[in-house]
C-alpha cells in the first residue's frame, strides 16, 4: 500500500467509531452522566477502574484532568498496570478475585459509584470488579464493547470463570463499539490486522459522559469542581484552593 495512504485509513476508522457512539450511546452516556452528576450533588467520589493493560488509561484520561470532575477517584492497581510489566498485567487481570480484592480495599459499597471500562469486558478482573461492587451495594457503570463481549468463544482463557460479559451486569452499559481483537486495518499480504482503536473510542465516551454531567450540575445550579491545567497561568492557584478537601480521600492524588 502506497505510503500516506494507511494514515487515512486510520483517520477514517477513528472518526467512525466516534461517530457510531456518538449516534447509538447517546442515552446510555446522559444515564451515566445523570448517575456521576448525582454523586457529586452528594459530594461523592466517582470511583473509576480500568482492570488491565491499555484499559487503565481510560481511568487516568479522567482523573486529574485539565476540565475533569475533581471528585473523580481513579484506581490505578499497580499490578494490572503496563508499566510493571505487560504479561504479569495480562496474567493479573485474568486471575479470578483479583478484582474482587481491588475494590474490597477501596471500600466501595453501599451509595457508592464505581465506574468500569475495559473494551473487551470480559475478564476476570473486570467482572470480578463489578460483581463486589453490586454486591457490596454501590452503582456500576460499564464501558465495553458488547461486540467483542458477544463474539469472543465461551471458551477463551481470557474471560471470567462464569462467562459473563460486563455489559449484562452493570447498572449502566455505553457500547465503544470495538470490534473483535480491537486492530482494524489489514494491509495485503501481512497476517495480522493493525491500528487499535479502543483508547481513542473509551476515551471520547468517558468525556462524553463527563462534560455532560459537569452540564448536568450547572444547569441545576451547582458549581463542580473541576481540574484547571496547572501549565497555563493561575491553574496552581485555581487548584490549591480545593486540594484540601480532595486530598486523603482520593487516593492516588
Amino acid at each position: 500500500m502506497q505510503q500516506g495512504t494507511v494514515m487515512d485509513l486510520y483517520y477514517k476508522e477513528v472518526i467512525g467509531i466516534i461517530d457510531e457512539i456518538r449516534a447509538t450511546e447517546r442515552e446510555h452516556i446522559l444515564t451515566a452522566a445523570r448517575m456521576i452528576a448525582d454523586q457529586v450533588k452528594q459530594d461523592k467520589l466517582v470511583y473509576v477502574f480500568g482492570p488491565g493493560g491499555h484499559s487503565n488509561l481510560a481511568a487516568m484520561e479522567v482523573f486529574f484532568r485539565a476540565g475533569g470532575l475533581m471528585h473523580v477517584s481513579a484506581i490505578l492497581n499497580q499490578e494490572t498496570m503496563l508499566s510493571n510489566g505487560a504479561l504479569k498485567s495480562m496474567q493479573t487481570e485474568r486471575l479470578p478475585g483479583y478484582g474482587k480484592i481491588v475494590i474490597e480495599d477501596y471500600g466501595i459499597g453501599e451509595g457508592d459509584l464505581l465506574w468500569v471500562v475495559n473494551a473487551y469486558g470480559i475478564n476476570s478482573a473486570t467482572i470480578d470488579a463489578a460483581l463486589t461492587a453490586k454486591a457490596r451495594g454501590a452503582k456500576v457503570i460499564g464501558v465495553s464493547s458488547h461486540e467483542h463481549a458477544n463474539t469472543c468463544p465461551k471458551d477463551h482463557p481470557a474471560r471470567h470463570p462464569s462467562k459473563q460479559n460486563l455489559h449484562e451486569i452493570v447498572d449502566c452499559s455505553i457500547d465503544c463499539k470495538v470490534k473483535l481483537g480491537d486492530a482494524t486495518i489489514e494491509l495485503e499480504g501481512f497476517p495480522q490486522k493493525i491500528g487499535a482503536l479502543s483508547t481513542y473510542a473509551n476515551a471520547y465516551v468517558m468525556n462524553s459522559v463527563v462534560v455532560e454531567a459537569v452540564n448536568m450540575l450547572v444547569n441545576e445550579g451547582v458549581e463542580p469542581p473541576v481540574w484547571r491545567s496547572g501549565n497555563c497561568p493561575g491553574g496552581d492557584e485555581w487548584n490549591n484552593q480545593f486540594l484540601a478537601r480532595f486530598r486523603g480521600a482520593v487516593r492516588c492524588l
